[in-house]
Order: C-alpha cells, then structure tokens, then sequence
C-alpha cells in the first residue's frame, strides 16, 4: 500500500478480496492496519478531507464485495475523535467495527499524537467461527485479548503495520506465543508489506494454533495472499531459523525499490568511488530496479588510485550497470585558484578535503537534475554518526540506503551479497578503507577503528548507554568520551541528511530526536 493513495489502496483491496473468493472459495479475507490509508499517514491524519475520502472509498469497497467478509484498516471519526479501526464487511454493509486499544507512543509511533484509543472488544461470527479482532499493539499487552476471549472469541484476528528491525520476527513470534498461552486461543497475525520513506513493513504475516505452533507462514518482504483452513488441517511448520543479514539487506533492496517507485523516478545514480559503502549501494541498487535503471559515475582527483578506479569499472561490469568517468581535477583545481588570495598563508586541511566532495556532489545533482534520476548516497552509520561526511557534497542525494547499517555491517552485507554471486571485488572488501581525499589517507588516521567504534556507537545511540557505563564494559575512557561528543555535536549534519532504510532498533529518523543546540556534550570534556 501506498500511504495516502487511498484510490489505489482501495483497488488493490478490491483485487485481492475478488481473488480471495473467486479462485480460493474464502469466507473471509484480512488485510492488515490501516489499510486502505497506508501507515504511517503521520499529519495527514488531521485533514478532515483525507479522513473523509478514507471513508467514502470504504463504502465504495462495501458495495463492490459480496459473498465474502473483509477485515481492514482506517481512520474513523466520532464524538470522541479520530480511531485506528478495523472494520469488518459484509454484503455490501459495515457489519462490525473495532477501534485500536493501545496507542504506541515510543520508537517510529506517535498514535497518541492522532488517535483516541478504544475500550471495547469486538467479536463477530463468520461461518459459525466466533472471530475476535485486535489491532497491532494491542497484541503486545495482555488485556485486548484477553477481552475478546471473555467476550466468546474463538480465534484472534490481530491485523498490522509493524515495521522490520533486525530480531523483530523472533520477537513477534514469542509474543503471540505468549498471548496464546494466557488465553488458550489460536491467533492469526497479518503484517503490512512495502517500504514507506524509512520505515520497511516485512510482511510475514502466519498464523499459531493453540498449541502455539506456527500453521502458516507467508512470506517476507513480498506481498502474497495465502489460504488457512478452519477447522485447521495446516500442519505444524517448522519455525524458520532467521538469517539477520538476508533480513536486512531484503529490506534495503525494498526500501531503495519502494521510495524510487512510489515517488515516481526513473532510475537512480550514484558516486561510485571504488570503496566499500558505493559498491553495496550499487549492489542494492541494482537488486532494487535492475542495471537498466543504475547509473554509476567515477569521480577520481588528483589523489584517487588506480586500484580504486578499476575495482569501480569491475563491479560495473559484473553487474552490467552503465557507467562513467567524469574527472574533479579541473573543477578542484580551479576552486582553489579561485579562493588562493583567501587561503593565503593557510595549511591544506579539510577545507580542502570537503571542496573535493562537494565538487562530487555538484557534478552530481547536475546529472540528477538533467535526467530525473533519483541520487543515492552513499555513507554508512559509522560516519553519519560522528559526522564523518561533507554536508553538501557526499551527503547529497535524495535517498540513503546505508544510512542505519554499521561500517562493521556494510562488510557482513558485502560478503553476504558475494556469497549470492560474487560482484563486489574483493580486493574492495580486503583493503583498508579511505575517503582518498588526501595523500595516503585512512579513515583510521581520523577515527578509531571501526572494530572499537561502532560497538561504542551502538551502545551510546542504540542503547541509550552513559559513557561511564561503555567505559566500564572495558572500551577506554578518551576514546568514548571523544566518541560521545562527536555523535551530539554532529546532530546538525543528520538533520540535513536524506532519508535511510531503517534496520535498527534506534535510527537517524523518526525514532532519534535530539536538539542541534545543546551543552549536553560539555559534560564529556576533561
């Protein structure tokens, strides 16, 4: 679903819902949370028009089913404000409806922001099968449920929009697991699917009977329709064993595929340096579109390497992606022709450096803006992090598709990738990496090594860790410090940053709010 196409969310309802009964006999399809608006629909949710639309398409929806019931999500009005509601259809008419219980308000959620919660349970009979039907985090906590049982449900229906993060699936699973145990009811769980700005909705949807056993397991990152029986005569499936680096680089290939497509763009183009970060991006890139739509583009300066060059010629090759060699050198050098009277009497330092980029960066949207396709960056959460990157030369772009993944993570993915077929060099994986912006230059010359760095960061970002906590797990207390200070003073530069798949469980994006302006850093100086 796309959030706020509700015309195209609506006949995409009607298609499955005609499917569902016309080839599969099916007494009831489910479709998950706030479907016909898509999620998240964020401030939208306060026009009165678009709430308004929702419910007229709804109806529209109604009229068009017979002979089948038909679960899904929007946003309803009614004295006490807008509600998350699931709506059951029947011949024509709203048989039933639910209003969402529990509003999560933390990470990516701020339902309380938009929604007023619900107090009731809803149950409905669907072919002599009492159904009770929950929303999303409702099945996080144990009274919903527990309502609907009291109220004679037989099986819950638990419908959703619950974004992927590495080890959420296991989660999810444990989580029904536990419902099913307090209340001896069978569950089914129907998840979104598609990538919406940062946010990947995995699907995976599957049902549990009530020995807690998976019966049904659709498919991740795909959206697919799939049949249960009831009484069920779906065996018991084996509970898949997760490989977290297929899960991931799943969702970066949907996040890039998604935000090109339902925004409309052509293609993509990328910076592609010979280093570590643009070979996966590219490698993404490809998997999310296909090489017709990739363009690459090789920038060399003066203090580009040869290896570099053809380690990026190589990649491009393997892939069979277009690509291109457009030199800095001249547009570098004037630069500093140009600004010699003001550098008069100055060292070389990153000014210098961060010129080169952003000479990259304009050549760039020049091409973005010229052929209307989409610019990828290319920078990892490593760097985003301390600030390792040039506002306006390498953070320039429209979309990042590395931006959540560790450095450490870029070389896991990258292996990952290979293992598939081998298309990134693997001397780019081998040697040690640098921005190449300077003579002989290492990103270890100006941060520690990412083997140090990025545990540290994940503890102090993800885990919300006070230094002295980080430093007591055995990392040494200069080099935390140091670190601490720059992920708060850089707030400014991700603030300007595009927008990035999230894996984690703690982002540059929705579920990160941090004051630019702020002395919370001082406290770190010794």
């Amino acid at each position: 679903m796309t959030v706020g196409d509700v015309e195209a969310n609506a006949q995409k309802i009607l298609e499955y819902t005609h499917r569902a009964r016309d080839e599969y006999k099916a007494d009831l399809v489910v479709f998950p949370e706030l479907t016909l608006v898509g999620y998240p629909p964020e401030d939208l949710l306060m026009r009165p028009g678009f709430r308004q639309w929702a419910e007229t398409a709804l109806y529209k929806i109604a009229k068009s089913v017979q002979a089948i019931d038909v679960i899904l999500g929007l946003p309803t009005d009614d004295a006490s404000g807008v509600r998350n509601t699931a709506v059951v259809l029947r011949d024509g008419k709203v048989l039933v409806q639910y209003h969402k219980h529990l509003l999560p308000n933390y990470s990516v959620f701020d339902e309380k922001r938009y929604f007023v919660r619900g107090h009731e349970p809803c149950v409905f009979n669907c072919k002599g099968l009492n159904v009770g039907l929950t929303v999303c985090e409702d099945a996080w906590q144990p009274e919903p449920i527990a309502l609907a049982r009291d109220a004679g449900a037989e099986l819950i229906v638990n419908i959703n929009a619950s974004p992927f993060r590495r080890g959420k699936q296991r989660e999810r699973i444990q989580t029904l697991k536990d419902r099913v145990v307090e209340t001896g009811l069978p569950m089914v769980y129907v998840n979104s699917v598609g990538g919406q700005d940062e946010l990947i909705f995995d699907g995976r949807s599957l049902a549990m009977n009530a020995d807690q056993k998976i019966i049904l397991r659709a498919a991740a990152f795909e959206e697919s329709l799939d049949i249960l029986t009831w009484p069920s005569d779906n065996q018991p499936i084996a509970e898949a064993e997760e490989n977290d680096l297929a899960d991931i680089y799943q969702a970066l290939v949907l996040g890039v595929h998604d935000y090109v497509e339902k925004n409309g763009f052509p293609g993509v183009l990328l910076g592609l340096s010979g280093g570590i970060d643009s070979a996966l991006t590219l490698a993404v890139a490809v998997d999310a579109l296909g090489a017709d739509r990739v363009n690459a583009v090789r920038m060399p300066s003066r203090y580009t390497l040869q290896m570099s060059l053809d380690d990026a010629a190589a990649q491009c090759d393997a892939l069979g992606v277009n690509y291109e060699t457009i030199s800095i050198e001249p547009v570098f050098q004037q630069f500093l022709e140009t600004l010699q009277p003001q550098f008069e009497g100055t060292k070389p330092d990153t000014t210098e450096e961060n010129i080169q980029a952003r000479s990259r960066g304009v050549i760039l949207m020049a091409l973005s803006n010229k052929t209307g396709r989409m610019l990828l960056t290319t920078g990892n959460k490593s760097e985003m992090s301390v600030g390792y990157a040039t506002l306006y030369g390498d953070m320039a772009g429209g979309f990042a598709p590395l931006k959540d993944v560790s450095k450490l993570l870029v070389y896991e993915l990258s292996r990952y990738r290979n293992s598939i077929s081998p298309i990134i060099p693997e001397r780019v994986i081998t040697r040690p990496p640098s921005a190449e912006l300077a003579d002989d230059q290492k990103d270890s010359d100006s941060l520690p090594d990412y083997a140090v760095l990025d545990p540290i960061l994940e503890r102090f970002i993800e885990q919300d860790q006070a230094v002295d906590e980080i430093v007591a797990a055995g990392f040494d207390a200069d080099i935390v410090r140091r670190v601490a200070i720059m992920v708060l003073r850089n707030e400014y530069k991700r603030r300007q940053a595009p927008p990035g798949v999230r894996i984690t469980s703690r982002g540059f994006g929705k579920d990160r709010r941090y004051p630019i302006t702020s002395g919370f850093h001082k406290k770190f100086y010794t």
